[in-house]
Order: C-alpha cells, then sequence, then structure tokens
C-alpha cells in the first residue's frame, strides 16, 4: 500500500488538524510541513500564523507555493513523514502563474511515487457546492476536483473529513 495519505474536506471542516496527527503518529524523526499558501493580504497572514502556531516548534517548515514536487522529491528521501498543507492552495498558486497543470499533475505524481517517507495531503473538496458564476472559477473547481482524484488514486488512504469527523473512504 502506497505511503501517501489524502485528507479531504471543507473549509474549516478539521481535515488539517487530522492531517498533522497523521503524520505525527507516522514520523520516525522531527515531522515536516510543506506549505503552499501564500500570504497576500493580512487576513492570510493570520491564518498562516495561527496554523503554525497550532502545529507547535517540533516541526521543520518548507514553504514551497509553486514547485511542490520538488520539495516532495528533497524532503521524502528521509524517515520523517511530511505534512503538505495545501493542494488546493498549490493549484491556485499553478493556475495564476500559468503554468502547465497536466505537468505539473504528472511531476507530483512521480514525486509521491519515488518519496520514501509517508506523505499525507490535504485538500478542500471544491466540488460540493453551487456551480460558480464565471470561468475562472469553474476551471479552478474542475482541475481541484481532478488533482484530487489522480492523488487519491495513487494513495494508500484516503479521508473525508466534515464536522470535525473523519470518514475514511479507502
Amino acid at each position: 500500500m502506497s505511503g501517501t495519505t489524502l485528507v479531504l474536506g471543507g473549509a474549516r471542516s478539521g481535515k488539517s488538524r487530522l492531517a498533522e496527527r497523521l503524520v505525527r503518529e507516522r514520523s520516525a524523526g522531527t515531522p515536516i510541513y510543506i506549505a503552499t499558501a501564500q500570504a497576500f493580504d493580512a487576513e492570510m497572514e493570520e491564518r498562516i500564523s495561527r496554523h503554525k502556531s497550532d502545529r507547535g516548534p517540533n516541526w521543520i517548515t518548507l514553504e514551497e507555493p509553486l514547485d511542490l514536487p520538488a520539495a516532495i522529491a528533497e524532503a521524502g528521501q528521509g524517515s520523517a513523514a511530511i505534512l503538505v498543507d495545501c493542494l488546493t492552495l498549490w493549484l491556485t498558486n499553478i493556475l495564476l502563474a500559468d503554468h502547465s497543470l497536466p505537468d505539473a499533475f504528472a511531476r507530483l505524481e512521480s514525486a509521491l511515487a519515488a518519496a520514501r517517507a509517508p506523505i499525507v495531503l490535504v485538500a478542500n473538496e471544491v466540488g460540493l457546492s453551487i456551480v460558480p458564476d464565471n470561468a475562472l472559477a469553474r476551471r479552478f473547481r474542475d482541475e481541484a476536483g481532478l488533482l484530487n482524484q489522480r492523488v487519491a488514486a495513487v494513495s494508500g488512504e484516503v479521508y473525508f473529513v466534515a464536522a470535525g469527523l473523519p470518514l475514511k473512504l479507502k
């Protein structure tokens, strides 16, 4: 079974808390947190700060908003478990930078397959709401769904979290 786990859920569902627990349980060393968020405003700075505070000081944090596959390839050769939070923000960054999504997705899958360390990836499930009213938002929703499917296919475990309650899907 793959050492990759995908944790899906909506905003404030408890997915990051579950992912952090899974990584702490699986890590043979200081766990590694790969952050994909970029702070473009004060509210996002506060969210990032809150996540860091919630995790505490016992994590190695790598900030990689665009080249997530390279960060996984480098960190994934050790025995420390890795938490990627989150795939949805990474997708946003890739879209806004106008990078090739098929290439980025393929590189991510290759990095996950080559990693020796356990990896837990967090992603938002954005397809459970209304159909967005503009083309970019619809493309984002569609690409997020496709990315989640691809990562779920290569993951040994997949969880869906709602109201703080995890449901194991795979």
